[in-house]
């Protein structure tokens, strides 16, 4: 009787294993799904500053490369605009602003930042530099035209700063959301001068040149990057935010002309 019990229980035990094995099966699918948030099967959407657009475009791709199956698409614009769409919920994953105030001013909607990079100020001007522009001081002439961005916009607000302490009067005659719009009104030639960032004159690709601020009269622009708490994938925005700091990435940013974090 012990024995046909016994072998009762062991025909039991392996039925049970038998129906176990494609639950288990599932378990692992599962299981790749999750690790793909880490960066396998995610597409990612980063909120990313206009001065970034460049660079993070080669990034993004450097990104994908190593990291199969993942899709990373990038919104650039002003980081105000950027905040804003934040705080309207608009679906994102990631965000990288050209300052810390703005950045600051999400706590509730982000996790804690990182600054991945640093930025400085030039004056950009026409190829060849027409206006003969040498200095800060040079944009208060009466019949140049600048162009600055908006006061909200963080170059806007870096570029006043360094005009207040210098005690230059500039009367722009226009004030652009984001700092491509300055650059791209001087390549136009619709202004004679504006301030935007180094790196936009490295990405203008001689279309503008750039006339050097000294350090002692410059602003630094700093660079947080932050997941959003709202993300649809919080381990592959995470995965991101943290390879920017990598080697690999940093290598890309320093390339582009942005300074160590």
């Amino acid at each position: 009787m012990p024995t046909v019990i016994t072998a009762r229980r062991t025909a039991a035990a392996l039925a049970t294993a038998a129906l176990l094995v494609p639950l288990a099966a599932c378990g692992s699918d599962d299981d790749s799904k999750e690790a793909g948030e880490g960066g396998r099967k995610a597409e990612l959407t980063v909120l990313a500053a206009a001065s970034l657009t460049d660079v993070f475009r080669t990034a993004g791709a450097a990104y994908e490369k190593d990291h199969p199956g993942t899709k990373v698409t990038f919104s650039f614009e002003g980081s105000q605009e950027l905040a804003a769409k934040v705080r309207q919920g608009a679906p994102a994953d990631a965000l990288v602003t050209a300052d810390t105030k703005t950045m600051d001013g999400l706590r509730s909607d982000t996790a804690t930042p990182t600054v991945i990079a640093r930025n400085r100020l030039v004056i950009a001007v026409g190829k060849g530099n027409p206006k003969h522009v040498r200095n800060l001081k040079d944009l208060s002439a009466k019949d140049l035209k600048v162009v600055l961005a908006a006061p909200e916009v963080p170059v806007g607000r870096y570029s006043q700063k360094i005009l207040d302490a210098q005690r230059v009067s500039v009367e722009p005659v226009s004030q652009e959301p984001n700092v491509r719009a300055v650059l791209s009104k001087v390549e136009l030639g619709e202004a004679d001068a504006g301030i935007v960032y180094k790196t936009d004159i490295t990405a203008a690709g001689g279309k503008a040149e750039g006339v050097d601020i000294p350090d002692a009269q410059n602003a630094v622009a700093a660079y947080p990057a932050a997941t959003l708490k709202e993300s649809a994938h919080p381990e592959a925005a995470a995965a991101f935010v943290t390879w920017l700091s990598s080697p690999e990435a940093q290598k890309i940013l320093r390339d582009a002309g942005f300074q160590k974090p």
